[in-house]
């Protein structure tokens, strides 16, 4: 029985693929060796996010898999979807009224994805999460947009992350984040310093010693938003990838389709 997506709504719409293109025209649209219109390319892709197939499994009223695949590929090489989400995050800061375009202050986390047959060669324990995966390290800014990301065996500590998480973070603002907010993993002087050399300060937002039952700690809360906004994509649920940069960039794309979406409903991408 043939399968098809008739009617899905994760179809980009006539606005947002106006914003979209330019990102991913990597060569002209009308070139010879293009078989696939580029707009259902990325519809493809943006199915595959939300429903969480096997890229075998595409519905038929798509194009093949392996074109969509190989597409997909040169997008991330190429960092299509982080310069989307930087300059979609910016037009938000934006219209919330926000007095720098770029963020002064940031929140770093990590989440850690059960693995699958696919990724297991990059699989580890997580002994604080009981859990073999990958850790996921994320900063946003303090409205939950992505800021950069990271993505390394689930073994690797937090604090160790810090230098490589601040030095995106930076590149990514321009060098305006003063302040990163964390949780208790990233404790210590290594972090404290490895942040300090790209100009940032830690705060560590601790629990309180009389903790009962559910806290919303402040800022850190932000990050774990972010988190849940992800977990709505069932291709993030576990880590099905086999390349870390693959894993990385389902992250930019599943960002830049939030933010797609918040943008929409503002009505700036018809401004």
């Amino acid at each position: 029985m043939a399968r098809t997506r008739s009617g899905y709504p994760s179809d980009v719409t006539d606005e947002e693929w106006a914003f979209c293109a330019p990102y991913l025209t990597l060569m002209r649209e009308n070139a010879p060796q293009r078989e696939y219109a580029l707009r259902e390319l990325f519809n493809a892709l943006r199915y595959i996010m939300r429903a969480g197939c096997p890229w075998r499994m595409m519905p038929n009223d798509l194009p093949p898999w392996t074109a969509v695949q190989q597409q997909t590929l040169r997008w991330f090489k190429a960092g299509c979807f982080e310069a989307m989400a930087h300059d979609l995050r910016a037009i938000l800061r934006i219209a919330e009224g926000r007095e720098h375009v770029a963020p002064t202050a940031a929140i770093l986390d990590s989440r850690t994805l059960q693995s699958t047959r696919e990724s297991g060669a990059r699989a580890a324990y997580d002994g604080a999460k009981r859990r073999k995966g990958s850790k996921v390290h994320i900063a946003v800014d303090t409205l939950g947009h992505l800021l950069a990301l990271h993505v390394t065996p689930a073994d690797a500590q937090d604090r160790a992350q810090v230098a490589t998480l601040a030095a995106a973070t930076q590149q990514a603002t321009g060098e305006h984040v003063r302040l990163a907010y964390v949780d208790q993993g990233y404790t210590g002087a290594s972090a404290a310093d490895a942040a300090r050399e790209h100009g940032i300060d830690l705060e560590v937002v601790k629990l309180p010693k009389t903790k009962r039952g559910f806290l919303l700690l402040p800022r850190r809360w932000v990050v774990e938003r972010s988190f849940a906004w992800f977990a709505r994509f069932r291709r993030l649920a576990r880590d099905y990838e086999r390349l870390a940069s693959t894993l990385a960039g389902m992250h930019w794309l599943a960002i830049v389709a939030l933010l797609l979406g918040a943008a929409t409903k503002l009505n700036l991408m018809s401004a």
